[in-house]
């Protein structure tokens, strides 16, 4: 995605957030709602909504000390690939409908509408005792993707343009990885002496990002995530470490990290597991100065983070946000919401 567009909306969607935390806070404490409700999905998840105005947001002063993309030129949008050219209004992607497999359904009006709700296999029929063949090679299809997501590797162009250095697990291969999830958990030796090297020590966000056990979710959303993130983190003047990225990594591994550079918030974008609906989607945990030894309920998590979900470059705005709250609580999980309460 064009980088220049990504510091566009990343500061028209940080603008809006604290526009809207400013408010809260104004607000009369019992009419306040929680503010860690993760984020607020649209009504048509189909829709793309990128507003023209985003091209003409007003720079201020705190907007000087923004994060500039190199080798983009301003206004050149001709150099870009047709599918990458700036959206100036809403753009309607018109989704696929399902196709009702049961003839004659005893209320054809209220299956309809389950099938409007839903993307699930719900009304798909059958050919006697066997699904339809369309039904049949839809569902290995995206078998297939899961497969391939789990079993896939991240391209290493990618990490190169994100200039993210590679380190490994305790993982020797993927199979183990699948088998034994508490060795994705623990940093290799090697990968210690790596990070203790490259990285700064005691950071105030350190990012992460790992293949987890969808490579093809870090392909197709991490790069607008992370520019986004970086984007709103540099907005707010926030110290952030050396990021890299862990190969065959699960999410508590974001514990070692803690434990050898001492940051006070660690980011950990991750692939999730893949389903029969989406295969490539991606997720955030956040975790305020996470130690081995730390439960699951400290921890914090963005999800569903894909085209079909949570815009990606609105994710990364949004992290760097909740970002903030946690610095400001100094804490994350369960432990932010009774803070706030």
């Amino acid at each position: 995605m064009n980088p220049e567009l990504i510091e566009k909306i990343t500061r028209s969607i940080v603008e809006k957030l604290e526009k809207q935390s400013s408010f809260e806070q104004n607000s009369p404490t019992d009419e306040r709602q929680s503010s860690v409700a993760f984020w607020a999905h649209t009504s048509n998840a189909n829709t793309k909504v990128i507003n023209g105005p985003l091209a003409e947001v007003v720079e201020e002063e705190s907007a000087k000390e923004l994060i500039k993309f190199p080798n983009i030129q301003e206004n050149d949008s001709t150099s870009l690939p047709e599918s990458k050219m700036p959206i100036q209004q809403e753009e309607n992607i018109e989704p696929k409908q399902q196709v009702c497999g049961i003839k004659n359904p005893v209320n054809q009006e209220e299956l309809d509408i389950l099938i409007q709700k839903t993307p699930a296999r719900i009304g798909i029929g059958r050919a006697g005792l066997r699904p339809r063949t369309e039904t049949w090679l839809k569902f290995r299809y995206d078998h297939a993707a899961a497969v391939d997501a789990v079993y896939g590797d991240v391209n290493d162009d990618l990490l190169k343009r994100l200039d993210l250095f590679k380190v490994n697990t305790q993982v020797t291969d993927k199979e183990v990885y699948i088998r034994r999830p508490d060795y994705g958990r623990k940093l290799s030796d090697e990968a210690k002496k790596c990070i203790q090297e490259r990285c700064t020590q005691s950071p105030t966000v350190q990012i992460i990002v790992s293949d987890g056990l969808s490579s093809k979710a870090i392909e197709e959303n991490v790069e607008d995530v992370y520019l986004s993130l970086q984007q709103s983190l540099k907005s707010a003047r926030l110290d952030v470490g050396v990021p890299f990225y862990i190969e065959k990594g699960r999410v508590a591994v974001m514990d070692d990290i803690g434990e050898l550079l001492t940051p006070k918030v660690v980011v950990l974008l991750i692939g999730e597991r893949p389903g029969l609906i989406s295969a490539e989607s991606l997720s955030a945990y956040l975790c305020y100065e996470p130690r081995k030894g730390m439960i699951e309920a400290e921890r914090m998590v963005v999800s569903n983070i894909h085209k079909g979900g949570i815009p990606p470059v609105e994710a990364g705005a949004y992290l760097g946000t909740l970002v903030q709250k946690i610095l400001k609580y100094e804490a994350s999980g369960v432990s932010l919401v009774q803070k706030e309460q």
